[in-house]
């Protein structure tokens, strides 16, 4: 398979509601770790999946997916820049969600 075998959408604005309940960089993280998005593993649709939890699922047996080692770390990238600047936009920080991979 190549780099691209796993295909998601970045996250869209973290629709952070105000107040003085919840911080926004907290808000956000909890945001992204639950973050739902149609993903495409090879051939295989994954609709409405929670990102991080398959892509944990894709790096710990990539084979099972139909993908290499190199296209799960490839895509754990892809994640974590794509989430870690809408993390940083609600001052938030990137380790937060690399953290969420070990």
């Amino acid at each position: 398979m190549t780099a691209a075998a796993i295909h998601f959408s970045s996250p869209a604005r973290i629709p952070y509601p105000g107040g003085c309940v919840t911080e926004p960089a907290f808000f956000a993280l909890d945001y992204l770790v639950k973050w739902r998005a149609n993903v495409m593993i090879g051939e295989q649709p994954h609709p409405d999946a929670e990102v991080l939890t398959l892509l944990k699922a894709v790096i710990a047996d990539p084979e099972s997916y139909g993908v290499t080692t190199a296209d799960a770390q490839a895509a754990k990238a892809q994640f974590l820049e794509q989430a870690g600047q809408a993390l940083e936009q609600e001052g938030g920080q990137r380790a937060w969600l690399e953290r969420e991979f070990a």
